[in-house]
């Protein structure tokens, strides 16, 4: 790894976690927000939601966009946005500004996180560096999502929660200034139209699934708003699959598009992105169901502050599996290191359901629940690169991320509807994952092909 590789790659990983973090990090915060901002307690959910709909609901659109218009630039755009939204949000004191403010980050991480993703594997050639370097983006965004409760709370308490804005303000000027310096940018070489009918129906079927995923955890699944959305989101969501159909540069991977002249890179086939796809999906709801349950299980026990260290567990766990992973991947078929991940993590949450009266043996648990899910980003990464050409890794990897969101908020919001106790939801969330792992056997074209992906 040359020296400009390794600035690009702590440049890439800075926003990746940064973006990551902003999740969750003022979820501890809210009661106080809503106090200072004059926010009711009834529409305080809208500050993680109005960042939710945006990150989930554009991220496909715009890995497309990146693909197109260029990853770099995007990346860029996206850093900007983040910056002005932060200064924005930590200045904020009317409701609407601070929500302006969370629509900005949203759309932030929507713009950077798939160009980041891209960027980062095309700085790589394939192999062993690639590896490490995926690695180390997955345990950070995987450690980003559950640390940033945290980080919130202690900058509410050390300092104000204006902090947890502000924060990202610094971040973002340096990986301004750094980026353009390490970063090689990277575009289809083709023209390409961007498929607008199915821009518009994919991203508005996503912004009506997520609301009503996050409107049923406060309310309840048989809300008017909630069944509503839901109906939206079949009827835009079955438009945009037949819109792709047709389309002749479709927006979601997996079918074949016109090849160009001189494009030699590796297409996506529909067997084997679907499957990545699924599996993907079948993570992403675990993760929304543990950053629910840890702090249920801490307060059901009497120990509020064991919140903090059943979600550090987890991202100990998340951080030392990803980059302890990436020294080891090389070492056997990305199919076969999948399923033992897989099982891994479905069998330490069964274990957790078994043994969650202890908040010690809980912590344990959550360490292997992450020591599994490090190598499984890492591994979702690499086959979606395997299974993407050069120039479509950005459509890709936004397919897959907003895949994994939109999972993810399922889980939140089931989690915090259901009335089930929290042992048996922990080991009924390890259904997925062995569903994930007998999908993942079956015989397909999931295993990765030789890279073409050109080197920074």
């Amino acid at each position: 790894m040359t020296g400009r590789q390794r600035v690009a790659l702590a440049v890439l990983l800075t926003a990746s976690f940064t973006l990551a973090v902003d999740f969750s990090i003022l979820n501890v915060a809210l009661p106080t927000i809503g106090a200072d901002v004059g926010f009711a307690i009834g529409n305080l959910q809208w500050v993680a939601t109005a960042f939710a709909l945006c990150a989930a609901g554009f991220t496909l659109l715009m890995g497309r966009v990146a693909d197109i218009a260029g990853r770099r630039r995007m990346f860029l755009i996206g850093m900007v946005l983040l910056g002005a939204g932060s200064l924005a949000g930590g200045l904020a004191t009317t409701p609407a500004l601070l929500l302006i403010a969370r629509v900005a980050q949203g759309l932030a991480t929507a713009i950077a996180v798939p160009s980041a993703l891209a960027l980062l594997i095309t700085a790589f050639p394939e192999g062993r560096a690639r590896d490490r370097a995926l690695g180390l983006n997955g345990s950070l965004m995987a450690a980003g999502f559950t640390t940033g409760a945290i980080l919130g709370g202690l900058l509410t308490d050390l300092l104000s929660w204006r902090w947890a804005f502000l924060i990202n303000v610094p971040v973002a000027i340096g990986v301004l200034i750094v980026a353009p310096m390490v970063l090689q940018d990277s575009r289809t070489t083709h023209r390409t139209r961007l498929d607008v009918p199915g821009a518009i129906t994919v991203t508005l079927g996503l912004l009506a699934l997520v609301y009503g995923l996050t409107t049923a955890a406060e309310a309840s699944w048989t809300s008017p708003t909630v069944l509503e959305s839901f109906a939206a989101s079949v009827v835009l969501l079955t438009a945009f699959a037949l819109i792709e159909r047709r389309a002749p540069h479709p927006l979601a991977p997996g079918r074949t598009s016109p090849q160009a002249p001189g494009c030699s890179g590796r297409e996506a086939t529909p067997v084997g992105i679907g499957r990545i796809l699924v599996v993907a999906a079948l993570t992403g709801f675990p993760s929304g169901v543990i950053v629910v349950i840890a702090p249920r299980e801490a307060t059901a026990h009497g120990a509020v502050q064991a919140a903090g260290l059943l979600l550090a567990a987890l991202a100990l766990g998340e951080v030392l599996g990803a980059i302890g992973f990436g020294w080891i991947r090389s070492r056997g078929p990305a199919r076969s290191q999948l399923m033992v991940a897989l099982a891994l993590g479905g069998g330490a949450f069964l274990v957790a359901g078994a043994t969650s009266a202890s908040v010690g043996v809980l912590a344990g648990a959550l360490v292997v629940i992450g020591l599994s899910a490090g190598p499984v980003a890492v591994l979702l990464s690499a086959l979606t690169d395997a299974a993407s050409k050069p120039t479509t890794v950005g459509r890709t990897s936004g397919f897959r991320i907003s895949v994994t969101l939109v999972t993810a908020a399922v889980g939140s919001a089931f989690t915090g509807a259901s009335n089930l106790p929290s042992p048996l939801l922990l080991s009924l969330t390890s259904v997925p994952l062995f569903v994930a792992l007998v999908a993942t056997g079956v015989k397909t074209s999931i295993q990765p092909a030789t890279s073409t992906s050109s080197g920074a």
